[in-house]
């Protein structure tokens, strides 16, 4: 106990200065937050729950319904364009890459990472955390769990974590790696979006408040650890010459793939046809 309240101050002492144990330091003091005060979760939750009806309202208002559907559109369009940057230098090796790579690799890494797998894979998978709208509290037949505490009221698609709430928290990347003039105003835009998407499953009855807070720590803490390793002390194997040069000898190597199969393909065909006659 003397260790961790050590370690723990350790880290706060740090944190101003070193955004990674900033959001492991939010992690630990926002879980023990809501372990030690959980009515919190579901103060929070009430505040959108009408015990006239017994729903949540918010989960049928069309505009709130159409303001959900804003975050997989743009978690896709910004995939989409990461890989794109990456399929047109494998196509054309020989030439600059459209972008430093380590930028679209840095996205879709810690999409796949965060949102993908703790979020989606591991967290909600196996949590076991009934969501809100299940609760006994709330109308439902199940009881409230507390973060971190794993059971089997659920079987899959959990409530711990939030994935939408850790995709809005992963749109926050996308500033890190526009130039310095936009990364100001981009991160004001896509902090409100994510916020905006956040708060909306809480109010749907789809998640919790410390679902959503902890989808932001979680995922924050891997994209400030993935930034750490891309542009503050890449190794050599993650500079931007080396990714480049990588890339190159991959797209040559799936030319030279592809050349070998077509000359095959024409090898073959030229054999069939002489076979006919």
């Amino acid at each position: 106990m003397i260790r961790a309240a050590s370690l723990l101050r350790r880290l706060a002492r740090s944190a101003p200065h070193h955004p990674i144990a900033s959001l492991f330091l939010a992690t630990v003091v926002v879980s023990g937050f809501f372990l030690l005060f959980p009515g919190v979760d579901l103060w929070a939750s009430g505040l959108f729950f009408d015990p006239a009806t017994g729903d949540f309202p918010a989960a049928t208002n069309a505009f709130l319904r159409r303001l959900r559907s804003l975050g997989p559109y743009l978690v896709w369009l910004i995939a989409l364009g990461s890989l794109t940057i990456l399929i047109v230098k494998l196509i054309w090796p020989e030439r600059p890459p459209l972008v430093p790579l380590g930028k679209p690799l840095f996205l879709l890494i810690t999409l796949i990472l965060g949102p993908g797998l703790l979020a989606n894979g591991i967290l909600k998978a196996h949590s076991g955390r009934p969501r809100p709208r299940y609760v006994d509290v709330f109308g439902g037949d199940l009881p409230y769990v507390e973060v971190w505490r794993f059971t089997d009221y659920c079987k899959s698609n959990c409530s711990f974590v939030s994935g939408e709430g850790s995709s809005g928290a992963w749109l926050l990347a996308l500033a890190l790696v526009l130039p310095l003039g936009w990364r100001k105003p981009a991160f004001w835009v896509t902090a409100l979006i994510g916020l905006a998407l956040s708060i909306n499953r809480v109010a749907f009855g789809g998640h919790f408040l410390s679902d959503t807070i902890l989808a932001w720590t979680l995922n924050g803490l891997l994209i400030a650890l993935f930034y750490h390793l891309f542009f503050i002390r890449p190794p050599a194997w993650v500079t931007p010459s080396a990714l480049d040069a990588g890339f190159s000898r991959i797209g040559f190597s799936l030319q030279d793939g592809f050349a070998f199969l077509a000359s095959r393909v024409r090898r073959l065909r030229s054999a069939h046809q002489k076979t006919d006659q």
